[in-house]
């Protein structure tokens, strides 16, 4: 089933919250969706995005700001007194061509802030986060006797890279826009569509990602003795630092580290001058964390001074995300919220996931409890057919270039469970 088609077994809408939208409302957020999955823009760069999103919160009366942290965008949706609730989607697309082979698949591309051009896609499911957003902010503002209170539409860019959530607060996010009671926020995963996951405290690890610089010498492939070669440098210190994990971190501990980019030379017959490396890493221990970050300007000091190098390796800290730990008791609040309006059996205590985020910047900078829980978007029965088969882990999940949630009923549910977590603290209009 194409992620485009709408499975048997969408559920229904629950109206206790919010009635229906209108068909033509669906469809055009539908329309929408396909739209901004089709011109993708990488992080910081969320100009287009922005500007639909500008648009549609005018459109429905909200105060708008533009331009909050670069190209952030914050709707404010006031309905007399009553709780104030912080409602976030993030905007960025990722530096990767995406397979799906959908008829609205990103053909688009990008330029990195290095220069480098490439195709961008929404394989993260922002697109569907944007959308989800802008569904519930009609609903609120069409239904204003369903609540009262204060709703703050956040719309961040930059979140892939770690920037956008502290360029907004740097950017006065706080002294501009009313104090939140709760920040709230969600993300699609290949789950089925229909569950939704949740975890109280840490919920997801902290990111770290380093570029390495490491320097030789120069010379003909055919004399190496000439050199001091870069790519054997890389090659022995891309072995030592996994021992930082294996060796050097107890087995109760978690940690995750990757170099996930190798670059040296242009030749197979020119010995270069340089190799670089870029790495990631995944901890859920602030100690832990220290002791690995350290260990990498160990670790590749020592392997460039073996190796008889030029000079000291580089190491660039290229951006990090912290911990988002979910605040317990609210995270209790969400979580029967969201079973109001799924199955009660579909809304499920997970662990913490090894992803990481820039939301919980938000809470921790207002000092008030923030949540952040995953929503399904897999087709169910392509789900279940998988799990008969043993396959699950072969469905295309988030930063997969195959990834794109199925739209319906991933629209209609991550609009139902977002409103139904605001509900939770705001009042109901009587």
């Amino acid at each position: 089933m194409s992620a485009s088609s709408s499975p048997a077994s969408s559920p229904v809408w629950h109206t206790a919250l919010f009635p229906a939208p209108p068909t033509a409302v669906l469809d055009r957020l539908d329309a929408l969706y396909r739209d901004l999955h089709a011109h993708p823009e990488l992080s910081m760069q969320e100009t287009r995005t922005a500007g639909i999103v500008e648009a549609w919160l005018a459109e429905l009366g909200c105060a708008v700001t533009t331009g909050v942290g670069g190209t952030g965008v914050v709707g404010v949706l006031a309905n007399g007194g009553g709780a104030t609730v912080l409602l976030r989607a993030d905007m960025d697309a990722l530096p990767m061509q995406e397979t799906t082979g959908l008829d609205y698949a990103s053909q688009a591309q990008g330029t990195d802030p290095s220069g480098r051009t490439g195709f961008v896609a929404h394989s993260c499911g922002h697109d569907m986060h944007v959308t989800w957003l802008l569904g519930a902010a009609w609903l609120l503002a069409h239904h204003r006797d369903r609540w009262s209170g204060t709703v703050l539409l956040v719309f961040q860019p930059g979140e892939e890279t770690g920037e956008g959530a502290a360029a907004m607060i740097a950017d006065g996010l706080l002294d501009r826009f009313p104090r939140p009671d709760v920040v709230l926020g969600q993300h699609v995963i290949p789950a089925p569509a229909g569950s939704a996951a949740w975890t109280a405290g840490t919920a997801m690890s902290a990111s770290d990602s380093l570029e390495v610089h490491l320097h030789g010498r120069g010379a003909h492939g055919s004399a190496p003795e000439n050199s001091i070669d870069p790519v054997v440098m890389a090659a022995s210190a891309i072995m030592n630092l996994q021992t930082l994990r294996s060796r050097e971190t107890g087995m109760r501990q978690s940690a995750v580290l990757t170099v996930g980019s190798v670059q040296a030379g242009n030749s197979d017959n020119v010995i270069p001058d340089e190799a670089v490396l870029k790495l990631n890493v995944r901890t859920f221990d602030e100690d832990v964390r220290r002791r690995l970050l350290s260990g990498i300007r160990r670790v590749v000091s020592a392997t460039a001074a073996g190796a008889g190098a030029v000079a000291e390796p580089d190491v660039i800290d290229l951006g990090a995300h912290p911990l988002t730990v979910n605040d317990p008791a609210a995270t209790l609040r969400v979580a029967a919220a969201l079973r109001t309006v799924l199955d009660p059996d579909a809304v499920i205590e997970s662990p913490p996931a090894t992803a990481s985020e820039d939301f919980g910047a938000f809470g921790t900078a207002w000092c008030v409890p923030s949540v952040f829980w995953f929503v399904g978007g897999t087709d169910p029965d392509a789900f279940a057919a998988a799990e008969a088969a043993g396959t699950v882990h072969e469905l295309p999940s988030n930063h997969s270039p195959a990834f794109a949630p199925v739209i319906r009923p991933t629209l209609e549910i991550g609009m139902q469970t977002m409103l139904a977590a605001a509900s939770a603290w705001l009042g109901d209009g009587s």
